[in-house]
Parts: C-alpha cells; structure tokens; sequence
C-alpha cells in the first residue's frame, strides 16, 4: 500500500469528515473508495466509447427491428 500527502481546501476537508463520519468509515477508507469510484467511471467511459467504434449502425438497427412493438407499460411513457 502507497501513502500519499493530499492538500485540500478545509472546506472540501470539512465535508468529507461529515459525509465520512456519517457513513461510519475513515477520512482515508472514504477518498480510497471515493477515488476508486472515479477510476471506475472512466475505466467504463473508455471501455464504452472503444467498443463504439467497433459498432456497425446497420447491424444496431438489425437488432432494433425484432423488438416487437407494443404499449409502454404503466410509469414508462416518458
């Protein structure tokens, strides 16, 4: 395991104290999970956009034609 010197504005701090004490976990277990939450969305944001490029619009729409048509069901009309 790594340790590493953060500066951070004392209102950031502050919050993460409040919103760490609050969750029952430690200042460091909140950043550690916090950080890894970030890497996590990226990690998918680059896996999604990769895997874009690879797509092929007539295959997508190939796809789309066996869905059946029918009635949204109640809650999903927006």
């Amino acid at each position: 395991m790594s340790t590493l010197s953060l500066r951070l504005p004392n209102s950031i701090h502050k919050h993460i104290k409040e919103i760490a004490q609050r969750e029952g976990v430690s200042i460091n277990q909140f950043i550690s999970t916090a950080v890894s939450e970030k890497i996590s969305a990226i990690v998918t944001e680059d896996y999604i956009l990769e895997r874009a490029k690879r797509s092929n619009k007539q295959d997508f729409e190939k796809i789309l034609k066996k869905v059946p048509a029918r009635k949204p069901l109640p809650g999903d009309e927006i």
